[in-house]
């Protein structure tokens, strides 16, 4: 069995203190010394890794004050902190050994919306997307458009003055800044905007922090004006954080906000935000340029700046081909169409937008009559367009995925963030980027490359294995020499991502201007206590170097690598925080939507397992060893050693931290579809839990579920008995709540009313050719085929009514429950049998169809991961599968005119995140039969199989239900035309909100029994 994992040494008895003391002084957030809190903290969208020894999450304004005015004691003066949002910061912004101050849990709300003024005021846990969706009823949008946009924080916009896509028309997030609400280094709170002559008279003279602020940075703008003219670069992308230059308005108003914007928490805590908002624009238009080159696509970008295009976005092959193996490529492959020459090397994205049709109409005709007139030339291998917000949304979602893509490259170098938003003088970025490949290339890197062409800012990800020795002086070298290009060519190496890390350079580029930079450090934070050693360090001070800050790859190396290998779902995440989205109606993850707990989402799961991993191997423990040994011996012959381990457990092995977070997961595969990097923590987590309960004993809860499936032809039998013991509670005592009842339908009896007979390979190998292709085997599910019989039904009604001879398979066990709770063993053994009578049904050459999606799905993921090398049975959902076989079988295509009102569907989250073409397929069905369905947005109902029920996970399942499915179903759920194909999902409408939701299946059914027959398919074949 695995080792106990004793505690590594623990917090800081100072940081112990200091949240003991905050506590007492009324401290209303949440404050955390536990080790997967600070584990997960201690990593962002870099590289690097810095444990903090706590996290405190405040909850208001006046937590953060307590924060500060603590700090501001002599006996806390060696206590740092550093301020942290949505952690997608690339170069270590976020990260300390300190204390880490997470802003995005509690002070998340959206304070005021003035519509008139356009203004907004929000807290500094905001984040982008949230706040445009509660700005999109007014009209409104808050401009600055980031690839992180759903989970990036307005405080971490402000913090590294981002900007993004569309800079040139809107600029960078400071130009929107209106106020900012700051805790300063001794507690005060200062609400800073542009202040006139007179008011910033009367802010030099206030006492404490805030008047020696201004009376400091007032003086040292007047006395180095000239210095700040000739060192700050006039770029789009001018100098983040202390932005002198800029300090003094047009109107010559007096702006600290300036200073504040992009200052990456290092001058004080900032905890709310007045923002200017524009209006939505109306309409727009982008256009897709192909290349026969990347070089090309930046050339030629410069020519197309004079079209006045709102963005021009460029991206290259090697993110185009990584978005081809992506669910993203499905809605947007039509957009990039391959020429005799192959797909094209290099693309530029030119959107225009504008508040009339005629006015983008213009400007597209301008833009499309002069590319039709100048021909194949510059490079340029013809274009598409795309029209409407659902087109345009689709590429921009391509191409916002592009940072999680390029992490998704094969093998252990993986494309990685240091030097990656280079901004030079757009003129200049061909010529640039050529030195930059050339660097690359001289060291044999791969890498890909995307960005915001019309802004001189190219992000450029070196390919490299950064757990193999010498990385970091790699990361090194390739910064010096990307450090002397841009100073070549009149530009920087941090265009829009801040500095982090790489503050050590701010003394290269501002040179003179340097001690002025630090005095102003030293005016806001004297005893450097905010997030020190970035963008400048106070006299005396030392800043952070990009070779010296500990790396997740050197932490990693200590894991061996066969060990690595086989938990490859975990050891690849690279942070970017797809995870964390905001947007509740998309299905990834449910767990963090549902707790707010960084520890409970992919990523943090992630950093977990590698931790884990790590801790193992110190004590040279081999997992893959001890996995093998426990599915070599009876479960029995080490129930001794584990029941004594469990009587002698210890609250701080560290393993039981991260069965805390696995236990949270729903297993729902929304992360093995929509992470960028296809994270999969049900695979690893079912990995984790066989070893885990290698040593601890399991919750009797898992035997019952695992032995559900077995059990359920024999429980069939006598429904009514086992149904009154299921109301009468029986799971409880086992902590399961909810449980469903029984159909109490003979299955055997109905089968015959319709004559449908048990599938037999050698009935079925008969057949003629014709009978053959109008035959399909149902594969059972016990879910379906035992509590929700009628599904099961209406499914063999249909296919009788389309002229299809449907055939039931031998119910087996599938195996789902076992993996999801980390029986391997016996769910290799289930699902080897499972394949190989299903394999003998396949061989006559029937198709097999499923009903439910997550069990039929079992088939084409767990089946392939627990069996491999082995050719599987092909098991498709059944819209699949007569999606297929309608549009094979009718000459029309099967399009009919749709009839009445639509119906909805609300998918289940496992087909949404890792089917996508069967949520169109049954679109397609239902229009065959002169249907209009609509698959409406929406995440995960919470249920994912048995997580629902489990006592301990009820609260939260109904919080999960609460955030997407409960709108919908109490909109429509009573209307009968919302449908659900899980039946998870439809298990929770009904226990929540009393409603049955009807499967697609039982509509099509219903329609065709009621409409005139549609031509048989055996026919139509023919």
């Amino acid at each position: 069995m695995i080792p106990r994992l004793l505690p590594e040494p623990e917090t800081a008895s100072l940081h112990a203190a200091f949240c003991a003391e905050l506590r007492a002084r009324g401290f209303s957030g949440d404050l955390s010394l536990a080790p997967a809190d600070r584990t997960v903290l201690g990593t962002d969208n870099s590289i690097y890794q810095l444990t903090p020894q706590a996290v405190a999450f405040p909850r208001e304004r006046d937590d953060l004050v307590r924060i500060a005015t603590l700090l501001a004691e002599e006996r806390f003066a060696e206590i740092r902190i550093a301020p942290r949002g949505g952690g997608t910061g690339t170069n270590g912004q976020s990260l300390t050994d300190g204390l880490v101050v997470d802003l995005s849990r509690h002070m998340n709300r959206v304070l005021a919306i003035d519509p008139v003024a356009r203004t907004v005021r929000v807290e500094a846990g905001v984040v982008k997307d949230q706040l445009n969706a509660a700005l999109k009823p007014h009209g409104l949008f808050f401009a600055p458009e980031l690839s992180t946009s759903n989970r990036a924080t307005i405080g971490g916009m402000i913090s590294t003055d981002a900007c993004g896509q569309g800079s040139c028309l809107y600029g960078k997030t400071r130009d929107h800044v209106l106020a900012l609400t700051t805790i300063l280094s001794d507690g005060t709170v200062w609400h800073s905007e542009p202040l006139d002559a007179a008011g910033l008279a009367a802010a030099k003279v206030r006492p404490g922090r805030a008047g020696a602020i201004h009376r400091a940075v007032d003086r040292l703008q007047r006395e180095n004006a000239a210095l700040i003219a000739e060192r700050f670069p006039a770029l789009n992308r001018c100098l983040t954080g202390y932005d002198l230059a800029h300090l003094r308005r047009a109107d010559g108003r007096f702006d600290l906000n300036a200073i504040l914007c992009g200052s990456e928490g290092t001058l004080g805590l900032i905890a709310e935000a007045t923002l200017a908002v524009l209006p939505l624009p109306s309409h727009a238009v982008l256009v897709v340029l192909r290349y026969a080159s990347f070089d090309a696509a930046l050339r030629d970008a410069r020519a197309l700046v004079a079209f006045g295009a709102a963005s021009i976005e460029t991206v290259d092959s090697k993110v185009l081909s990584l978005a081809q193996g992506d669910p993203v490529w499905e809605g947007v492959a039509a957009f990039f169409p391959e020429d005799a020459d192959g797909r094209a090397r290099g693309v530029n994205l030119v959107e225009f937008v504008g508040d009339s049709e005629d006015e983008v109409a213009a400007a597209l005709g301008r833009l499309t009559a002069s590319l039709d007139a100048a021909g194949p030339e510059a490079g340029r291998r013809g274009y598409t367009i795309a029209r409407g917000e659902a087109e345009i949304d689709r590429i921009w979602t391509m191409r916002k995925k592009a940072v999680g893509l390029l992490g998704n490259q094969k093998g252990e170098a993986r494309p990685i963030a240091f030097v990656e938003d280079t901004a030079v003088p757009p003129e200049n970025l061909a010529d640039f980027i050529a030195e930059f490949r050339g660097a690359l290339d001289r060291r044999g890197l791969d890498y890909g490359m995307f960005g915001h062409v019309d802004a001189g800012v190219l992000h450029v990800r070196p390919a490299i294995d950064m757990k193999a020795p010498g990385a970091e002086a790699l990361v090194r070298a390739v910064t010096e020499d990307v450090v002397a290009l841009t100073q070549k060519y009149g530009g920087l190496l941090w265009g829009e991502h801040g500095k982090g890390v790489r503050s050590e350079f701010s003394p290269r580029f501002f040179g003179p201007l340097y001690p002025v930079l630090q005095a102003v450090k030293a005016a806001f934070d004297p005893r450097n206590q905010f997030n020190p050693g970035k963008i400048a360090a106070p006299e005396g001070g030392t800043l952070l170097t990009v070779d010296g800050v500990p790396t997740k790859g050197g932490r990693d190396r200590v894991i061996p690598a066969e060990m690595r290998a086989a938990y490859d779902e975990a050891l690849h995440c690279n942070g970017n925080g797809a995870c964390f989205s905001w947007d509740p109606d998309e299905a990834m993850c449910p767990s963090w939507k549902g707790t707010r707990e960084r520890r409970h989402s992919p990523k943090g799961r992630a950093q977990l397992m590698r931790e884990w991993l790590r801790r193992l191997a110190a004590q040279g423990c081999d997992p893959l060893a001890e996995a093998r040994a426990s599915r070599a011996r009876p479960g029995w012959l080490s129930l001794p050693a584990r029941l004594a381990a469990t009587l002698r457990r210890r609250d701080d092995d560290f393993s039981h931290a991260v069965h805390e977070a696995m236990a949270g997961c729903l297993a729902c595969k929304s992360c093995t579809g929509q992470c960028p990097i296809k994270v999969d923590v049900p695979t690893f987590r079912a990995k984790f839990l066989e070893l885990y309960h290698g040593r601890y004993l399991r919750p009797l809860r898992h035997h019952v579920v695992a032995a559900l499936e077995p059990l359920a032809p024999r429980l069939a039998k006598a429904p009514r008995i086992v149904n009154a013991a299921t109301r009468l509670g029986a799971g409880r005592a086992v902590g399961l709540v909810h449980a469903p009842t029984l159909s109490g339908i003979d299955l055997g009896r109905e089968m015959a009313r319709r004559g449908v007979a048990l599938a037999d390979a050698d009935a079925l190998a008969r057949l003629s050719p014709a009978e053959r292709l109008a035959s399909v085997i149902v594969v059972q599910d016990a879910f379906t085929s035992h509590y929700d019989t009628p599904v099961l039904l209406a499914l063999l009604d249909l296919l009788i009514g389309l002229g299809i001879r449907p055939w039931l398979a031998p119910y087996r066990p599938n195996g789902k429950p076992l993996h999801v709770h980390g029986f391997l063993g016996p769910f290799e053994r289930v699902a080897a049998r499972n394949a190989e009578e299903l394999g003998r049904l396949a061989a006559t050459g029937t198709a097999l169809i499923g009903l439910d999606p997550s069990m039929t799905l079992t088939y084409r993921s767990e089946y392939r991961q627990a069996l491999p090398g082995r050719d599987l049975p092909r098991v498709r959902l059944v819209q699949e599968w007569l999606s297929d076989v309608w549009f094979a079988g009718r000459p029309d295509g099967g399009a009919a005119a749709s009839e009445g009102e639509p119906y909805w569907l609300l998918p289940h989250c496992t087909e949404r995140a890792t089917a996508q073409p069967a949520l169109a397929a049954w679109t397609s069905v239902f229009q065959a039969v002169g249907l209009s369905l609509a698959v409406l947005p929406s995440g995960c109902c919470g249920m994912a199989g048995t997580y629902g029920h489990e006592a301990e996970n009820r609260a939260t399942s109904e919080r999960i239900y609460g955030l997407s499915w409960a709108k919908p179903v109490a909109e429509k759920g009573r209307t009968g035309r919302l449908l659900a194909d899980g039946y998870s999902c439809r298990s929770q409408a009904r226990i929540i909100d009393g409603v049955r939701l009807p499967h697609p299946v039982e509509i099509l059914r219903d329609h065709l029994t009621t409409t005139k027959p549609a031509p048989r398919l055996i026919e139509a074949a023919h």
